[in-house]
Parts: C-alpha cells; sequence; structure tokens
C-alpha cells in the first residue's frame, strides 16, 4: 500500500526524474512526506526556489539541454498560479515540464476552504491554467494515480513536446491505495519517429535539385530535436544557406560557410537578404510567426508565394497556418531530413550563390567588427557580447530572456557549437534566464552555463540567486546594468520620437536610479566582479566563469539612445496613432525607410 504521494514518487523514480522543483505549503502536506521519504532513500532530490514561476523556469532549462523533464511542486491556490508565466513558457516553445500542484479536499470542494477558487465552479483553479499546458487532470481518487502519471508522461514526451499538470487534492496524497500496475515494467509510450511517405520524399528532392538559391530555414524545433547533422547533410547537398528563427538559434554550427545567421525584425542584413531573395524555402519546425515574417510585409522577410515552400512540422495545425505550403510535409524533422539526404543522389552545385554567401557572412563580420570596435563613452552591449565570444569556451550555454540582450545575442553572437543557446522564442519571458540557465547547469554540469540579462530582467527572478547559492550552482550572471527597461524605451522612440519615451527609466527625485547589484550579490553569497569597460568585462568574464563558483559580472552599459539597442535590419508591425488611417491609404507603418531598433 501506498499513500498518493508516495505513487506520484514512485512513477519519478521509474521514469529516471532526477529532481523536483518548488515550494512547500498546507496544500501539499502529504506529497512533500513522499518527496522526504524518496530522498532519504537518494533516489531524488528536492531543490527549494524562491518563487514557483523560477521552478517552472528552471526546469524548462533543464529539459532543454537534456530532453529529460523535471517535476515542479506547488502548494494550493496562489502557489500553484504562480507557476503560470513559468507553463505559458514552456508550452509555447514546446518544452516538456510536469507540473504537480495542490489543490481542496475532494470532499470540500466548494466550501470555499483556504486558497480554493470556487464561485463558478468548485475548485476552479485548473481552469486558469488549461491554455498554458497540453494536458491537465484532476485526481479524484488514489486508485486513479498511476493511470494518470503513465499518461502524463505520455502527453508530455510524445509528439510536439510540452508541460502538463496534475491537480492533487490534499486527501487525495494522503490516501492509501494499492499499485495495481507493476512499476518495474517500462512505460508503454511509442518510441519511433513519424515516418513520411516516400512520394513527399521524392517530390522535396526534386524541389530542392531545381532550385538555383534554397534556404532551409530552422525554427525552435530543429533546436529541441537536435537536427543539426540532418540539417547539415542537406544543405551540403543542396548548397543552400542555412538560416535559423530567434527560436531556433544554435541549432547548425553558426561558423559553418553555408550558414547565414537570422532573418526577421531582429535579423542579419545577411539573413534578411538570403531569406527574401530566395528561389525555395525549406522549413523544418518553423512557425513562420509574426517576428521571423517581418509581420508578413511581403518582400521584408520572405517573398512567398513567388519563393515556393516545402514545409516541416509534426504538427498538421502549423503547415498553411500562416503561408501556403507548395510542399507539406507532416513527419518528424530529423527522420524527414535524413531521407531528403538518403535519396539526393549526387550534390548540386551552385558556385555563384556559394560564392555569394561567402561574401555576404565577410560583410557581416566586418560589420559586427566595425560596430564592436567603435569608440565610445562606456561599454555598449555589442561590445559586451565581443568579449564575450572571445573569453567563454565554444561550449559555453548562454540564456536570454528578454529585452536588447537578447535580440543583440540573438543578431550578433555567434555559436559554434550547436544546441548551446536557451532563450524564451515565442513567449518572450522576462526572467527567464536566470533559473532557466540554473536547470541547464544541473543537466550539463561539465559545460559552462552563462545567464545574460538587463536589469530589468533579472529583478523579475533575482531572488534566486539565493538559490545558487544554496545549492552552489557554479554558473555565472553576467548583468548588463542601464538602469530601466530600455529595449521598450528603444521601441517608444524609433516610434514616436524621443520626446515621448516614457515609463522605462530608473528614476529618484528626478535623478537616474540603480540597485547596487554587486552588493546584493555579495550579500546572497556569490562571487562578484564589476565592468565599466570592455577590458574590464573581458577580465571579469573570463575570471568569473573560470572560477567554477557562482558568479555574477555587473556590467554597466550605454543608456543613451541609440547605444542601448542594434541596429535592426527587419520591420515590425507596432501600431501608433494613425496606424488604421494609414493602412486604409495602403501605407505601412514605419513608414517603410525607417528601422525600428529593439
Amino acid at each position: 500500500m501506498y499513500t498518493g504521494g508516495q505513487v506520484v514518487m514512485e512513477f519519478l523514480k521509474r521514469e529516471g526524474v532526477p529532481y523536483v522543483i518548488g515550494i512547500p505549503g498546507h496544500g501539499v502536506l502529504s506529497l512533500f512526506d513522499a518527496l522526504r521519504r524518496a530522498e532519504a532513500e537518494g533516489a531524488i532530490k528536492y531543490i527549494q526556489v524562491k518563487h514557483e514561476q523560477s521552478a517552472v523556469h528552471m526546469a524548462d532549462g533543464y529539459f532543454r539541454v537534456s530532453g529529460k523533464p523535471l517535476a515542479t511542486l506547488s502548494s494550493i491556490g496562489p502557489g500553484s498560479l504562480n507557476t503560470g508565466i513559468g507553463l505559458a513558457t514552456a508550452y509555447v516553445d514546446s518544452s516538456a515540464v510536469l507540473a504537480l500542484c495542490g489543490d481542496t479536499h475532494t470532499n470540500m470542494m466548494g466550501v470555499g476552504v483556504l486558497q480554493e477558487i470556487e464561485r463558478t465552479h468548485d475548485s476552479n483553479f485548473l481552469r486558469s491554467i488549461e491554455p498554458l499546458v497540453k494536458r491537465c487532470w484532476r485526481v479524484e481518487n488514489a486508485d486513479t494515480l498511476a493511470r494518470i502519471m503513465n499518461r502524463a508522461f505520455t502527453q508530455m514526451l510524445t509528439g510536439r513536446k510540452g508541460p502538463v499538470a496534475l491537480a492533487l487534492p490534499m486527501d487525495v496524497m494522503a490516501q492509501d491505495t494499492e499499485i495495481k500496475e507493476n512499476m518495474e515494467v517500462a512505460p508503454i509510450r511509442a518510441e519511433n519517429r513519424v515516418k513520411v511517405d516516400s512520394e513527399s520524399i521524392a517530390k522535396a528532392v526534386e524541389m530542392l535539385r531545381a532550385a538555383k538559391r534554397p534556404v532551409i530555414l530552422a525554427g525552435g524545433a530543429a533546436l529541441r530535436e537536435r537536427a543539426a547533422e540532418e540539417i547539415k547533410a542537406v544543405a551540403e547537398l543542396a548548397n543552400a544557406a542555412v538560416v535559423t528563427t530567434l527560436a531556433g538559434k544554435s541549432a547548425f554550427p553558426e561558423n559553418h560557410p553555408l550558414y547565414c545567421f537570422h532573418t526577421g525584425s531582429k535579423g542579419t542584413k545577411i539573413g534578411l537578404e538570403i531569406t527574401r531573395d530566395a528561389d525555395l524555402v525549406l522549413a523544418v519546425g518553423a512557425r513562420f510567426a509574426d517576428e521571423t515574417t517581418c509581420s508578413y510585409r511581403e518582400g521584408a522577410a520572405f517573398s512567398f508565394p513567388k519563393t515556393k515552400l516545402i514545409h516541416v512540422d509534426i504538427c498538421p495545425e502549423e503547415i498553411g497556418k500562416n503561408y501556403r505550403a507548395d510542399l507539406g510535409i507532416i513527419g518528424d524533422l530529423k527522420t524527414v531530413l535524413a531521407d531528403i539526404a538518403a535519396n539526393y543522389g549526387e550534390a548540386t552545385e551552385h558556385p555563384e550563390y556559394v560564392a555569394e554567401i561567402a561574401q555576404k557572412r565577410a560583410d557581416w563580420a566586418e560589420l559586427l567588427k566595425n560596430r564592436r570596435a567603435a569608440s565610445t563613452e562606456g561599454l555598449t552591449i555589442s561590445q559586451l557580447l565581443g568579449e564575450m565570444e572571445a573569453v567563454l569556451p565554444e561550449n559555453t550555454i548562454i540564456s536570454t530572456s528578454s529585452g536588447n540582450t537578447q535580440a543583440q545575442l540573438f543578431q550578433e553572437y555567434c555559436f559554434k557549437t550547436p544546441y548551446t543557446n536557451l532563450t524564451t522564442g515565442g513567449f518572450s519571458t522576462m526572467g527567464w534566464a536566470l533559473p532557466a540557465a540554473m536547470g541547464a547547469k544541473l543537466a550539463s554540469p561539465e559545460s559552462p552555463v552563462v545567464a545574460l540579462m538587463g536589469d530589468g530582467d533579472f529583478m523579475m527572478t533575482m531572488q534566486e540567486l539565493s538559490t545558487m547559492a544554496q545549492y552552489d550552482i557554479p554558473m555565472t550572471v553576467v548583468l548588463a546594468d542601464n538602469c530601466g527597461w530600455h529595449a521598450i524605451k528603444d521601441l517608444q522612440i524609433d516610434a514616436y520620437g524621443k520626446d515621448y519615451a516614457f515609463g522605462n527609466d530608473w528614476k529618484r527625485n528626478g535623478e537616474t536610479y540603480g540597485a547596487d547589484f554587486c552588493a546584493i550579490a555579495k550579500a546572497f553569497g556569490l562571487e562578484v566582479w564589476h565592468a565599466t569597460t570592455p577590458e574590464e568585462a573581458n577580465k571579469a568574464i573570463g575570471e568569473a566563469v573560470a572560477c567554477n563558483k557562482p558568479a555574477m559580472v555587473v556590467c554597466d552599459v550605454r543608456r543613451d539612445h541609440p547605444f542601448t539597442g542594434g541596429e535592426a535590419f527587419g520591420w515590425w508591425d507596432v501600431p501608433v496613432p494613425g496606424y488604421i488611417e494609414d493602412r486604409k491609404e495602403g501605407f505601412e507603418i514605419g513608414r517603410s525607410e525607417e528601422r525600428f531598433t529593439y
């Protein structure tokens, strides 16, 4: 006989889940008792975070690096509602997390027990997170737990990955039950990859061979599924350029001669030129969201339907959602790419196209070199990125959340080792990078791990420095400190003008105001460095990573526009006053030649 809480832990042990991350509460007492027993056996380690949102972010980062899910644990009511932002982030980016959420006793649902939401439906917590997960369950009886746990892991790990949530009533977790399924038997779960019919593969090969300017667009699924070798095989056979989305960055080695970096509103000059002039795009695991497509403005990022499109995705609903596909293929992208390569035959030669790619790569490298070498009063984020690239080992995993640090790292940083970029692609969640980096370090202890954050981003989850120090997680936070939310301030300036920037600077009595982040990090028990110049940043970051301890490097960066951000080569549809009227006249917002800076 087991309690409901023990059944949960037995399944976690069977699935090889090494960590449970969360915060205790009265709604999960029996579950925590079962976790205490499991940790005493050495089977599972419990990690305390200081906010439930961070628990999910940490599990999310762990999954993105390891491909294995962790469980989070939160109490009834606000504790579990705090997981919402983390679950939404994981859901949009197709990352697997198991959320175990405390819930009202089954025999008292609807009476309004402490922290119950019940005015329109008894114990209505699950309704609030339904849109944020692949599937959710309320466990009404401990006898059903084994079946539900099996289904939860299957949902998370098959097809398009994603988070799932279980509402676990307090009495069910304390209830005794007999596990009717043999816990020693391996879970019944499909392990095969979805194979595609030979006709579709033949058609894809035919279209690739006929193309003169082919491009492979790798989205977030290409990164999650670790498809670099398969993409490389097809790219070299077709002599196709390779471009990635924000979510797909580092799905391919960025020093490869066929790599053209990025397209979209935050894209690179080379990436936008290559994708808009392509005669064929092979899209693998890409959603064609607004930032990737420059808000669907024809000829900005893409020239569909003049450009032919082969769209490969595991989800049927993504194919044809935003652009009509000339060939849609539902299947596992690694398998599809491997089949294309196996059936391609001799490589297609495009000497002029390959030479053009080489020249554009050289031009882009020169542009970045000049940008970083420019004499400025103080440190720019671009210069900071240059020093990081110079000093960090090539296998360093770097996480970013939202803001200018994310946008500029996406545009400027060259990831030579695949799968080392972690970012919030679709939900662009502030505060994600710090806890996600901790999860990444737990998943890959031998890899250097850096969380690159702006100060506004950092202060969303800065309390997790405590967790970082408490568990001695040896990673480094590189903080770009500019006393404000300058990504949005830059956007206001570009859209409205300098006189209309409002609400983003830290001010106190009219003066620029900022926290002493060095003192804060020291108070939490971290090793700390401070840098104000490129040379100081280089030395500090090198020493922080080498110390192999919880560390933080605070870098004072420029806070005066336009030195706060990078250069925008793409376009983004941001409504301003007069937007509807301009649309009626056929004009595009942004006045066509003006570029937004992020």
